[in-house]
């Protein structure tokens, strides 16, 4: 499905058509074909009438009128009204509606797939924690909105590239190396992660009360860029006790990636990159250091070179961006991470606009809002953390007790449980964070992180295993060749119609604006719809079989909508709960 398939675009067509011939002098301008707020208002509206009037100098009302009787007749549409001042509202008709639920149960897990990204390539760098550190709350973010965008890109039909781009290089490992060689009571690679985070704690507590701790830090860095024996070989070994935890943590969140490259990957390219700073005269010297000051101070200055030699994260970045750009040069790099960093990557997309290295690449960050305290942002160096896995262990002990007392739940035996509160309680973690929108920060509260009710992925799931419970009491259906009246659907039936052929354009809205939360918003609203559905009206008992095998056909498509957007949010249904 391209983009000129989505149903908007339909419209705005037809509406193009209908202007040129009524209006053949005066040229169309950009208009807007979006959902009304109020369901009463139809399926879509329109300003167009509202610029054509102000060219021609006339009542929108009146070209509104115009407009609005010279396309009516078009199959897609059931009626097409005008509202004053000058809006045209499109209701679309039920064979149109109807034709897309056959479209949903042929089409399975493939429907609102689309081919608009073929022959694209698009890198997204996410998740990226710091070595030597336990995964934290705060990792959550760009771990799980990533891997939805991942996912997002994939279906529409890009070829995506996901960098897992760890922390494994910089001065906190200086830091880290002095405090296993001072501080150390066992050999290296007998320390637990969360040994490791406390003597990282340890190193900053001790470092305020002296200060000069701070530059042995910074000199046992310099000895790990130089190719110390001995600062390699502690290195090393952190790095494996932490892909080790990492890994864990990726199989319990479902998370993966096509590369997992660190920035000591790039460290060897760093080099190269400096000395192109240098040619272009891009990077000048200042007290020692080296440095890229901004056309028009546009930005603060950027340290790509310390005095002491040794390179920083900026340096490193750019080389990734020139590695990137050379061997898969895609048409889009996203960077999935913290708002904190906002300077850093304008500050980088720039020096890359500068260097003439992107002609057809477009960079964009984006910039998650961060998991705060009630005090303030999380800090490692300061102890205060709260580590992912013990978010998840909770997350899946209180939804085991949800199962327990669900109906739906009897004739599971203990290892189904297990199984089924492990999909729901990684679900709910993942559902709180994706259905706000990127940008918001949260206030970490286990109560709000753990709801396992209202707008939630539980609520989600539950509802799709009530539509399998329908489906498999029902046992058979008939899909093809069913004719019904709309006149004898009932309100909230024809509500699940005008919300459900949404799915496709969402998905795009989606990954135009990358933000996987319109997804929740939408499917969130399917699910009130089917579940207040299903509340007033009976399905299997219904007397009449054209409506029961309608109900079902409903049932069967908003079961598979559901499934297809938490595959694309990151997250399992069970079939039973």
């Amino acid at each position: 499905m391209s983009r000129i398939e989505l149903m908007e675009e339909k419209i705005k067509e037809i509406l193009k058509n209908s202007a040129r011939q009524l209006f053949p002098k005066i040229k169309i301008s950009e208009f807007q074909v979006e959902h009304p707020e109020k369901k009463e208002f139809g399926d879509y509206s329109t300003n167009l009438a509202f610029l054509i009037a102000k060219e021609l100098k006339k009542k929108p009302s009146e070209i509104a009128n115009q407009i609005a009787k010279s396309v009516e007749k078009e199959k897609i549409f059931e009626k097409v009204e005008v509202k004053d001042p000058g809006f045209i509202n499109f209701f679309l008709s039920f064979d149109f509606l109807f034709e897309e639920l056959k479209k949903i149960l042929k089409e399975k897990e493939n429907y609102g797939k689309s081919k608009i990204g073929k022959g694209k390539i698009v890198v997204i760098d996410y998740s990226s924690p710091n070595i030597a550190k336990p995964f934290g709350i705060g990792h959550l973010r760009s771990t799980i909105i990533g891997q939805a965008l991942y996912n997002i890109y994939k279906f529409l039909g890009y070829k995506v590239i996901g960098d897992n781009h760890l922390g494994d290089w910089g001065t906190q490992f200086g830091k880290l190396i002095f405090a296993i060689k001072n501080w150390g009571e066992k050999k290296v690679e007998d320390y637990s992660i969360e040994e490791l985070e406390e003597l990282y704690v340890k190193f900053h507590k001790e470092a305020e009360k002296n200060p000069q701790l701070e530059e042995e830090g910074r000199k046992w860095f310099k000895k790990l860029e130089e190719g110390d024996r001995e600062a390699r070989r502690i290195w090393k070994a952190l790095v494996k006790i932490s892909l080790k935890e990492f890994e864990r943590i990726y199989k319990l969140l479902g998370v993966k990636f096509d590369f997992a490259l660190g920035e000591s990957f790039y460290e060897p390219m760093t080099k190269d990159v400096i000395e192109e700073l240098k040619e272009k005269k891009i990077a000048k010297e200042s007290k020692g250091a080296l440095i890229i000051e901004f056309p028009k101070n546009e930005f603060p200055p950027v340290i790509i070179q310390k005095s002491d030699g040794t390179t920083t994260y900026f340096t490193r970045d750019l080389a990734t961006i020139k590695y990137r750009l050379k061997r898969w040069n895609p048409d889009l790099i996203i960077y999935e991470v913290g708002a904190d960093q906002k300077l850093h990557f304008q500050q980088l997309f720039k020096t890359v606009e500068i260097l003439g290295w992107a002609k057809k690449t477009k960079f964009v960050h984006v910039a998650h809002g961060l998991y705060r305290t009630k005090t303030g942002k999380f800090s490692t160096r300061r102890g205060e953390t709260v580590h992912l896995e013990d978010v998840l262990k909770e997350a899946i002990e209180r939804a085991k007790e949800i199962i327990e007392r669900s109906e739906t739940s009897r004739g599971l035996t203990e290892r189904e449980k297990e199984r089924v509160s492990k999909i729901v309680g990684i679900g709910a973690v993942k559902y709180n964070d994706l259905s706000q929108h990127p940008s918001k920060d949260i206030i970490f509260d286990w109560e709000k992180v753990l709801n396992l009710k209202g707008n939630s992925a539980p609520y989600l799931q539950y509802t799709f295993v009530r539509c399998q419970s329908v489906l498999r009491k029902a046992k058979r259906f008939q899909i093809e060749n069913f004719k019904l009246k709309i006149e004898k659907l009932k309100k909230e039936e024809i509500d699940i119609l005008r919300e459900i052929y949404k799915f496709p354009e969402v998905v795009q809205e989606a990954a135009e604006k990358f933000s996987p939360n319109l997804i929740c918003n939408f499917v969130f609203d399917l699910a009130k719809s089917y579940n207040l559905f299903y509340d007033l009206y009976p399905i299997l008992k219904s007397e009449d079989e054209k409506i029961k095998n309608f109900r079902l056909i409903l049932t069967k498509s908003v079961a598979q909508i559901i499934k297809n957007s938490l595959y694309l949010l990151g997250i399992s249904v069970p079939q039973r709960m």
